[in-house]
């Protein structure tokens, strides 16, 4: 036969708050199909402090406490009528009003001797379980007679010892009061009050603040239940406290001393002791949310998903670390021994202790508001070496917080402090102390509390978040731009599932206005978002939106052509966020910028990518350093970089004029709005001086000669009346390509580099069999002459502009500095 065993659910006050949560609970309980059910309840949300007010109010002789209870009996009231009909309501209300007249009675005599002791504080703030335990099984009893409305008065099954360490359970007592309240025959749903129980005279006690916890933690062992469920208003234990920390996510399983460790770290969601019975007698602990009851919650046993990463990162703040420092102190025993007890004369609890393996110093965490008591009394008990000199001094650093990351998993796994103090460094934080036991499931530190949350936002990203999470923002949401995100919103699915890859796009500027994602922006629907949503471009609000505490890497792409955006560039490089851009002002202006750009990138240990500035998605910078890296003698570079141009002397065969050739490619799109833009080379040069800075050589535009195409007397008007007179010249144009037909060559406008740095750009006639004579309308195409690629130099080829070309070229960078940041490897 199999045995019926119980299953305990504990809810919280915020899951009891009003008639619609009691209505919520009751729901999810009788939803379980199971032969018996405990039921453990807190007071109605607020209803502790409110009756520990009574007393408060009683003991300073206020009259007000009268009307205060008349305030929570209507509270109560009005929640009962909202829930149960007149034969279920009569017997509860009645039963209040009686509890009333006895409150009122320990406020009275409180009032008289102006003192309120603590059996009658306990008295009084107990009754908030007894009014729900009550309520909630009435209402049990209402909806399902056969399964609901018997309830247990704790105060009549727990009993409980005082001592130093808190409120003890005499299991033996409990254990036979518990037979006899709840008899192995019982079939149901048994309500039970959390919070109180009695003492070894029968007198009410409380189990303290969160004691409720600890209640249902007790019956599970007296029950021998095969589950305890916690309900709360959240979703389980949280890998961070979700407040500070906007990527927290919910723990599906961890291990007692996991859950113990971040319990005592501050994870509000349990307390240290309310594990305590369930540990002992091996019972499982749900953590769950009664206002989200479909999420699956967190799971607290006694084994766990091995792991090698954290589980955890919490904090405690109102800390402040006490140092007591000096030469004497080394090899002395006993040193240690009397500095802890007198901080335990003193009743000084002590959070952490962390010593050097010199014995130098010994460096201990105290509460905030005890640490002068602390230096007060640790100053006396080392007088006579404070007066030698054999100790130097007890110092107090105040204003601390312990971070600390906890997880079974970190046990023997190499390289989890050094990930959780870089993450620290990485965000500018200064460690004033390190402690870890020899289990090896805590690591924690002591920070500076103002940066506390930065702290924890900086650990958490380092162990939860893929490396390859980035806050991407995309300036320019031009053709360009638009593609790019186009791309993104098909890929990111797919990059995530396959390669853990998290890009976030969470900001969108254009020249005026801006749009800014909380967590990231829908790619499907941006456009839509940004017309509804967007507010005044400030690349400083920009800028911090885009680079929280709590993401570990920012990228800013740039997608145009704007001077003032790539003056920037060293600005949020030094403030460790990278660039990806296809603008080339910033890698093509003055020499002294250009090494400007490269100190920032350092200051910041940030990073930037410019493949697209060359070649679109054309592999000609990555090649180039490839030949580089490994150890080629590059001897040469030539090239057609302009897509432009290409076209336009691919097209041109002598049969029609060069100016109408311009005209027709301007009205297909191929070239700039002005085509004096492409005409003129500058951008051929600017693509010709990046090559040569990733060669090394100090090149600056001006230092060698660019063939302008456009007639010096057409240079300043009007775009319109540059195409109405460019016929004029169309004889230059006509005379070098039939010289070059004469020789058997073709005119193609060229760019070509030396390793000594003489550079060149220019119309230049080429072998009708080079490759530059056999390309395709619009292909660029590099050809880099090296020591291994000498005799058959190395030759790329391939489309060189267009919107979507260069989008899957910036794109490609990205995914480049996803896999930098991710092992390490590669070119930046």
């Amino acid at each position: 036969m199999v045995e019926k065993r119980w299953k305990i659910h504990k809810f919280g006050g915020s899951s009891l708050a009003d008639a619609s949560c009691f209505r919520r609970v009751a729901g999810l309980v009788l939803d379980y199909d199971e032969p018996r059910i405990g039921v453990v309840v807190s007071a109605m949300g607020g209803m502790t402090d409110a009756l520990i007010n009574l007393a408060v109010l009683a003991e300073q002789d206020n009259k007000h406490f009268e009307v205060a209870l008349s305030t929570i009996g209507e509270r109560y009231a009005n929640t009962a009528r909202g829930l149960l009909d007149g034969d279920h309501l009569v017997p509860v209300l009645d039963a209040w009003s009686r509890d009333a007249e006895d409150i009122a009675d320990v406020l009275k005599a409180i009032a008289l001797v102006k003192s309120a002791p603590q059996r009658s504080r306990d008295v009084i703030a107990g009754y908030g379980e007894i009014w729900s335990a009550r309520l909630l099984a009435a209402l049990l009893g209402q909806i399902s007679p056969d399964r609901g409305g018997a309830w247990v008065d704790a105060r009549e099954v727990i009993t409980v010892r005082p001592t130093n360490l808190g409120p003890t359970v005499l299991w033996d007592q409990s254990q036979l009061k518990m037979d006899k309240a709840l008899p192995p025959d019982f079939s149901g749903i048994a309500v039970i009050t959390g919070f109180i129980a009695a003492d070894e005279e029968g007198l009410q006690t409380t189990l303290g603040r969160n004691g409720s916890d600890h209640s249902a933690s007790i019956f599970a062992a007296l029950t021998k239940a095969s589950e305890l469920s916690i309900w709360t208003d959240v979703d389980g234990v949280m890998s961070a406290d979700p407040n500070r920390v906007p990527e927290a996510q919910v723990i599906d399983k961890l291990t007692y001393n996991e859950a113990m460790e971040l319990a005592y770290f501050g994870a509000k969601v349990i307390h240290p002791q309310t594990l305590g019975p369930a540990i002992d007698n091996g019972i499982p602990v749900m953590i769950r949310n009664s206002h989200n009851p479909e999420h699956p919650g967190s799971r607290i046993e006694a084994q766990s998903v091995p792991s090698d990463n954290i589980k955890g990162i919490t904090a405690i703040g109102g800390m402040a670390l006490v140092n007591l420092e000096g030469a004497g102190m080394i090899g002395v025993p006993g040193t240690a021994d009397r500095l802890f007890a007198a901080l335990k004369n003193a009743g000084v609890s002590v959070t952490l202790i962390s010593q050097a393996s010199s014995e130098h110093s010994i460096c201990i965490a105290v509460p905030d508001d005890v640490a002068e008591r602390a230096r007060k009394v640790v100053t006396e008990a080392f007088a006579d070496e404070l007066e030698s000199g054999q100790i130097h001094s007890v110092d107090i650093k105040a204003a601390q917080s312990i971070v600390a990351v906890v997880g079974d998993g970190m046990a023997g796994t190499p390289g989890v402090a050094a990930r959780f103090f870089g993450s620290l460094a990485r965000a500018g934080i200064n460690i004033g102390a390190i402690a870890q036991g020899s289990s090896e499931r805590n690591i924690s530190a002591v920070v500076d509390s103002m940066d506390a949350t930065r702290a924890l936002r900086a650990a958490h990203s380092g162990f939860y978040l893929s490396a390859k999470t980035l806050s991407i923002g995309l300036i320019g949401p031009g053709t360009v731009g638009t593609c790019l995100l186009q791309q993104l919103e098909k890929q990111s699915a797919k990059l995530s599932k396959s390669f853990n890859m998290d890009l976030r796009v969470r900001a969108i500027a254009r020249s005026q206005k801006m749009l800014l994602g909380e967590r990231r922006i829908d790619l499907a629907n941006w456009q839509r978002e940004f017309e509804a949503d967007a507010v005044d471009t400030d690349l400083d609000v920009f800028e911090q939106h885009l680079n929280p505490d709590h993401l570990p890497h920012a990228v800013i792409i740039d997608c145009t052509a704007s001077d003032a955006i790539s003056a920037k560039y060293a600005e949020w490089l030094s403030r460790g966020i990278h660039v990806i851009t296809p603008n080339k002002k910033a890698f093509s202006g003055p020499f002294e910028s250009y090494r400007a750009l490269q100190a920032a990138a350092n200051e910041g240990s940030s990073h930037y990518f410019y493949e697209t500035t060359v070649g679109a998605a054309l592999p000609v910078i990555t090649t180039l350093c490839d030949l580089i890296h490994t150890g080629d003698d590059v001897r040469s570079i030539r090239g057609i970089f302009s897509g432009t141009l290409a076209y336009l002397f691919n097209v041109y065969d002598g049969s029609k004029p060069f100016s109408a050739i311009v005209r027709e490619a301007k009205e297909s799109g191929y070239t700039e709005p002005d085509p004096r833009d492409d005409l003129s080379g500058m951008d051929v040069a600017r693509k010709l001086i990046i090559l040569a800075r990733e060669l090394g050589q100090h090149i600056e535009m001006g230092d060698f000669p660019v063939q302008n195409l456009v007639p010096e007397a057409l240079r300043e008007c009007t775009v319109d009346e540059f195409l109405q007179k460019l016929p004029e010249y169309d004889n230059t144009i006509s005379d070098l390509y039939k010289q070059a037909v004469a020789d058997g060559k073709s005119l193609r406008y060229t760019a070509a580099l030396e390793a000594d740095g003489k550079a060149t750009v220019g119309l230049e006639a080429v072998d009708a069999s080079h490759p530059f004579s056999n390309i395709n309308l619009t292909d660029n195409i590099v050809q880099f002459e090296t020591e291994r690629y000498s005799a058959n130099p190395l030759v790329i080829q391939g489309p060189g502009a267009g919107p979507q070309v260069t989008a899957a070229g910036v794109f490609a960078d990205l995914l480049r500095l996803a896999n930098f940041l991710n092992t390490g490897e590669g070119y930046v």
